[in-house]
């Protein structure tokens, strides 16, 4: 590392935040970018504040095998997670999530993140957040028996539609905008006094895509999309029943095995 940064050896390790800003400060020491995400973004946009068990990071992909490394060498334990998307860095009993995509393969860092990104403070240093609307994007998909952030998504539309690039969280969606669809039908459930926050002009457009798609043929491939939303609650359907899981190339992004690692790590959370 460059400069005179901390060591893990060197840390109060009852002191969590200071794990945390030796971190950051090594990271900001190698010019590596990085964005704050999780709940300090959450709590950020929507004012809502939660205990966090650890800090989010995310970083580009092509970055996250130098920045294991390099902690590696400074002295921390860290490990590839999942090579599709997760990577950490420990200290003690405390660790950092190092994210480059997520669980389901479709929401990757790229430079968009980093272009839209929103300034703030975290631990007394001037730090970026993820976007909002790539937050939106991210926590769409998680539906698991055990995680559902419907909620999240709706507070982060209710507290930030001023801000919204609305066009831009539309194409984040791309080919599944039925999830985006299903959150703001959801939203106006749940907010009918504030359903005007979501622009009447998107309302009609997924309408007019979904009357749309109703009068086309159905789709020759028997493809599950469910593993995108909870990835052990749709097994029967490409276990037994024969249906494509949507995860794996070329449909999604994922490898077979890197589905099947993701999938497995269910049951051992669940023990």
């Amino acid at each position: 590392m460059k400069g005179e940064a901390a060591t893990p050896l060197s840390l109060d390790i009852s002191n969590r935040d200071a794990f945390y800003r030796a971190v950051l400060d090594d990271l900001n020491a190698l010019n590596i970018p990085y964005l704050v995400g999780g709940g300090h973004a959450f709590e950020l946009y929507s004012a809502l504040g939660r205990n966090t068990k650890d800090l989010d990071l995310f970083v580009r992909p092509a970055d996250v095998k130098l920045i294991l490394a390099e902690f590696v060498a400074a002295g921390y334990k860290t490990e590839l997670s999942f090579p599709h998307w997760l990577g950490k860095i420990f200290c003690a009993q405390h660790f950092i999530d190092v994210i480059f995509s997520s669980g389901n393969g479709v929401c990757a860092v790229d430079n968009g993140w980093f272009e839209h990104s929103v300034a703030g403070e975290f631990l007394d240093l001037s730090v970026m957040f993820c976007p909002p609307e790539e937050m939106i994007w991210t926590k769409s998909f998680v539906m698991e028996r055990e995680r559902y952030d419907g909620a999240d998504v709706v507070h982060l539309l209710r507290a930030c539609a001023a801000r919204i690039d609305w066009r831009r969280l539309l194409a984040r969606f791309g080919p599944h905008w039925r999830v985006l669809f299903g959150h703001l039908i959801l939203f106006g459930y749940i907010y009918p006094s504030d359903r005007s926050l979501v622009p009447s002009w998107l309302m009609a457009e997924l309408l007019d895509r979904l009357g749309a798609e109703s009068v086309e043929p159905a789709s020759a491939s028997r493809i599950c999309r469910g593993t995108l939303l909870s990835r052990n609650q749709y097994r029967s359907d490409v276990e037994m029943w024969g249906y494509i899981d949507a995860r794996h190339l070329p449909h999604g992004s994922m490898t077979a095995e890197d589905a099947k690692n993701w999938t497995a790590a269910a049951d051992l959370r669940a023990k």
